[in-house]
């Protein structure tokens, strides 16, 4: 079963084919397919340093373009590493979409914590401060001539997103508590800001898209959410990575406690856009991922119960 009606299939084939026209340089080496693919696109190993990004679906064709034009741009202002295009492949008549090269990070990606199952990989005293520290240093880099988040997009106003919200929570049943949900989701609303204009953000810092190696935190993966919205946008790993005295360091290193950079409204939107991202995924994914529709359904309980 395909993860979206409108999924396209790429290969390694098709890798083959596309580096071999468009980048010689590494038609040599050898395609392999990486198991841990995300939502919206299928990663191939290029030999043992490089990485073959590949969309499969139209609302990640135009990534791989972001990517080179802004994460050059970020990289040398970030204490993690950022895995930045070495290279942009163009569409051709058999796979329609732009793609990227990038290095392959080493480590492994960071273990659920909310999965019972899940093997702990990372010190979560030193992720807090690293990740909080991490989440600081993008939002300070000037914002000037980025992308200006739209839409429905990770950093919008989070009413813009109520709707979905709402008909999610309905979709989901029993499957989480729906008053708390909306109880939850009201006073994210209420600590609504205009996030114009903006700072820098990742949009999607789950544990999936960091890297850890050796019990560190290492690297920052997959900038598909990139933009300039509400800095909050960045702050549901407090939610879905910490609890207790860590999600109190992360929250401090992020600026989100009192006293700090953000405004005071900052933390509960926090908290609403870790509901955007579990609820509206959850009844998606139930059946088409269901370890996704799970994790998103212990993510939207910590969002849920957490302070």
């Amino acid at each position: 079963m395909l993860l979206h009606d409108d999924e396209v299939q790429v290969t390694a084939d098709d890798v083959r084919r596309l580096v071999a026209a468009q980048h010689p340089r590494w038609a040599g080496l050898p395609v392999t397919p990486v198991a841990e693919s995300g939502t919206d696109h299928r990663l191939f190993r290029l030999g043992d340093d490089l990485v073959a990004r590949m969309p499969k679906v139209a609302w990640s064709a135009e990534h791989a373009l972001a990517d080179a034009l802004w994460l050059p741009r970020l990289a040398p202002h970030l204490p993690l590493d950022v895995p930045a295009p070495l290279a942009v492949g163009e569409p051709d008549e058999r796979y329609p979409f732009h793609w990227s090269v990038v290095p392959w990070v080493p480590g492994t990606a960071a273990a659920d914590p909310l999965d019972p199952d899940a093997a702990p990989n990372l010190d979560p005293a030193r992720a807090a401060a690293g990740l909080g520290a991490f989440v600081a240093a993008l939002r300070a880099v000037d914002p000037a001539g980025g992308p200006v988040a739209d839409g429905t997009a990770r950093g919008v106003p989070l009413a813009r997103l109520d709707d979905d919200v709402r008909r999610a929570t309905a979709e989901s049943g029993d499957r989480v508590d729906g008053a708390a949900v909306l109880k939850a989701w009201d006073r994210a609303l209420e600590a609504a800001a205009d996030p114009v204009p903006g700072t820098w953000l990742h949009g999607d810092l789950m544990p999936g898209n960091l890297i850890a190696d050796a019990g560190r935190l290492t690297a920052v993966i997959d900038w598909g959410a990139l933009g300039v919205g509400d800095p909050a946008a960045d702050l549901p790993p407090a939610w879905w990575l910490f609890d207790g005295r860590d999600r109190d360091a992360f929250r401090e290193a992020a600026g989100a406690g009192p006293g700090g950079a953000l405004d005071d409204g900052a933390w509960e939107r926090g908290r609403g856009w870790t509901l955007v991202q579990g609820i509206v995924a959850l009844p998606y994914y139930w059946d088409r991922w269901p370890a996704f529709a799970r994790a998103s359904q212990r993510r939207v309980a910590a969002a849920v119960a957490g302070p």
